[in-house]
């Protein structure tokens, strides 16, 4: 597995990391109770140093999702709420699971065009068109809108996980979001490097994001790739 991002600020390794192992839980690739490999061996699976390993492990002890037994070993906890970073990201491998990143096609702060639904308080909005990735494989496009009104996303700043960048960089969470899933033809700014053609048919997302306020502060859309993702929502 490489954890590799795309952008030019990533998220600490050791985030990754535990990030990759929270999706591998949520997806019940590793079943609960079940027993992590040794240290070394995984740390050395995936590519970092023990170190950085054990500061991802200590993340997931503390969200209730690992067991650490001295002189035994690390064992998988399911059902603790999930608050990682990657709590909303629905989408999976069809293995299942997988570390999200992207690449960013364009940030502009452009006004809102009448073909989209109405949300924020301001007539602009940051408007953000990126490839979305798990592990190495291409998965989807995202074209997310953000309300002037909730700050500025700088392009030399943001990381792979947007709603991370709104907490630390722009003082926000989102609290909640509603999906509505359907199908739709990919749209004529599809990148010639992405996996299907523009005005192909496939798996479509569209999504508004509130914090505490009323009304949805961000709206997005995403088309994904069925060959080689799904969409995941599991209800506990």
């Amino acid at each position: 597995m490489n954890t590799s991002n795309k952008n030019f600020y990533d998220l600490p390794k050791y985030i990754q990391i535990s990030e990759l192992l929270i999706r591998d839980i949520g997806s019940g690739r590793l079943i609960d109770g079940e027993r992590l490999p040794p240290e070394r061996v995984l740390a050395n699976t995936l590519n970092v140093t023990v170190t950085t390993l054990r500061k991802s492990l200590k993340v997931l002890a503390e969200k209730g999702m690992l067991k650490q037994v001295q002189g035994s070993g690390n064992y998988v906890c399911h059902g603790a709420k999930d608050d990682s970073v990657y709590a909303m990201f629905r989408l999976e491998l069809l293995k299942g699971g997988g570390l999200p990143s992207a690449k960013f096609i364009d940030i502009k702060q452009v006004v809102k065009p009448p073909n989209i639904p109405s949300f924020g308080t301001s007539n602009i909005a940051t408007r953000m068109r990126r490839i979305r990735y798990l592990d190495e494989t291409i998965i989807g496009l995202e074209e997310i809108w953000l309300d002037f009104d909730e700050g500025v996303v700088k392009k030399n700043q943001v990381s792979d996980s947007l709603y991370h960048y709104y907490r630390t960089r722009l003082g926000f969470w989102i609290t909640h979001a509603e999906d509505r899933v359907s199908i739709r033809p990919l749209p004529d700014w599809t990148p010639n490097d992405f996996s299907l053609c523009a005005g192909t048919i496939t798996g479509f997302i569209e999504r508004f994001s509130w914090t505490k306020k009323t009304k949805p502060i961000e709206y997005s859309k995403t088309w994904y790739d069925t060959n080689n993702a799904h969409y995941v929502q599991r209800l506990k």
